[in-house]
């Protein structure tokens, strides 16, 4: 097969068409993005050559979405007949000066822009005209066509190792795409559970009564959330408005302080992003406790680009602990907690079973269970070594994940000896970003302070 040769139409995922369907709510707007800091403009050249190549070897970014013909059946991924590269890819000089504030202005101003549905939905920007000579690009995809670790993987196509021309590189296949439907997700985990222990060992019925019992609390407690979200300043507050502050720490000061306290780099992480938003709240004189974070967990184990490999889990996490130690455990505990949930494995069959309910009801139950999240997180692996584009040299990398019907989303992703965050903020919600920022990462900087040396 030809590299270019694949299917028609792929259906959706049951993942994928409830992001894409739950859109008529525009809060509940499902793309990413990520803003590539670069320390001089790239041969352009050279920048669209190396993007029409990704696409060459990935068919999914000439595709576009559009209802199946039968009814009940998911939207179905479809060739895009009138693909133009020229259409998805943008090269915007920025006016004088060109500071760091006009370009995430300029980037929060194409999130909160829709996408066309009539085309594939992505968007790459190039930036130039930054104050000293540098230059920017982001890249804008629908989460529909991947996820975050995925979408990593496909700017990765983009790099290279050395300023000079090098060899284009070639995708790795993308993912199917299927969905084998939400029985068929059950009838698999049965297989996997012990269907054929049950049936040679009767006496093993009980403990498996059991177990069915703790998998139907684990759903109530994923995917029924029936109390609100804990922030008594973002309770309510919600809008298309988006507002973009980025900041970097240090990745080896962070990986000290995980291995110091017996946790990882996630929990650095969200400790500090957690502390942070307690103490936003206490410098707005009001106290925040607990406050509940939505949190992709990666299914991902292979190398391919397209497709969605999460599972969205939701924990409370004690925010407002004082001491950045026993904040750091306890976060630790409760992440721990989520990562052992049944509805985790399940939640591609409840996912299925809600992607048959009609649009409009569907989109309104899926508004009801983010009200009771106040903030979104994400950590992704991007690259451990200096990369190029172009010629340009990366400076560090900000994902802007999506707020999902959050107050915000933090996200953070390594690079190098780095950690590079991009804080997306409901500018209904967050009405001071900066302090929003400084507070996160005065947070972050008291936990791996705290920490003791090795």
């Amino acid at each position: 097969m030809s590299q270019d040769a694949h299917p028609a139409s792929v259906p959706l995922s049951s993942h994928e068409a409830l992001m894409w369907t739950v859109e008529r709510d525009p809060i509940l707007r499902s793309s990413f993005l990520n803003l590539t800091l670069l320390d001089r403009e790239p041969d352009y050249d050279r920048f669209r050559a190396r993007m029409a190549n990704a696409i060459r070897g990935l068919p999914r970014l000439r595709q576009r979405v559009e209802l199946a013909q039968l009814p009940l059946a998911p939207p179905e991924w479809v060739d895009d007949p009138d693909f133009d590269l020229d259409y998805h890819l943008e090269r915007i000089t920025l006016p004088p000066p060109g500071t760091r504030r006009q370009l995430l202005d300029m980037a929060q101003a194409e999130a909160m822009t829709s996408f066309d549905r009539a085309r594939a939905p992505w968007r790459a920007v190039l930036y130039e005209g930054l104050e000293g000579g540098r230059a920017a690009y982001l890249l804008k995809i629908h989460h529909s066509m991947t996820d975050g670790q995925g979408g990593v993987q496909l700017v990765g196509l983009l790099h290279s190792r050395k300023r000079e021309p090098s060899p284009e590189k070639t995708a790795p296949p993308a993912r199917p795409g299927e969905d084998i439907g939400p029985l068929g997700v059950l009838a698999e985990q049965v297989a996997r559970n012990g269907a054929v222990e049950i049936a040679s060992h009767p006496q093993s019925l009980g403990r498996e009564a059991a177990d069915v019992v703790e998998s139907a609390r684990s759903v109530v407690r994923q995917a029924l959330v029936t109390d609100g979200a804990r922030s008594p300043l973002w309770a309510g507050r919600r809008s298309t408005a988006r507002h973009f502050e980025i900041l970097s720490i240090d990745l080896d000061d962070a990986k000290r302080t995980a291995r110091a306290l017996d946790g990882s780099v996630n929990d650095v992480f969200v400790s500090g992003v957690a502390g942070g938003a307690a103490a936003y709240h206490r410098a707005r004189g009001v106290d925040a406790d607990e406050l509940r974070i939505s949190m992709p967990v990666s299914t991902r184990h292979d190398r391919s680009v397209g497709g969605n490999s999460f599972t969205p889990a939701r924990v409370l996490v004690p925010a407002g602990i004082l001491d950045p130690i026993e904040r750091f455990r306890a976060v630790h505990d409760r992440l721990a907690t989520v990562k052992a949930e049944r509805a985790i494995g399940m939640a591609d069959a409840l996912t299925g079973v809600l992607t048959g309910l009609p649009g409009p009801l569907l989109t309104r139950l899926v508004r009801q269970q983010v009200q009771t999240v106040d903030l979104a997180a994400s950590n992704v692996r991007g690259a451990p070594v200096e990369i190029f584009v172009a010629g340009a040299r990366v400076l560090s990398n900000h994902p802007m994940g999506p707020t999902g019907g959050t107050a915000f989303n933090a996200s953070v992703l390594s690079y190098c000896s780095q950690l590079d965050m991009g804080i997306n903020t409901d500018a209904a919600a967050v009405d001071d970003p900066v302090l929003l920022r400084h507070c996160i990462a005065e947070s972050l900087a008291e936990v791996m302070a705290a920490a003791p040396a090795a």
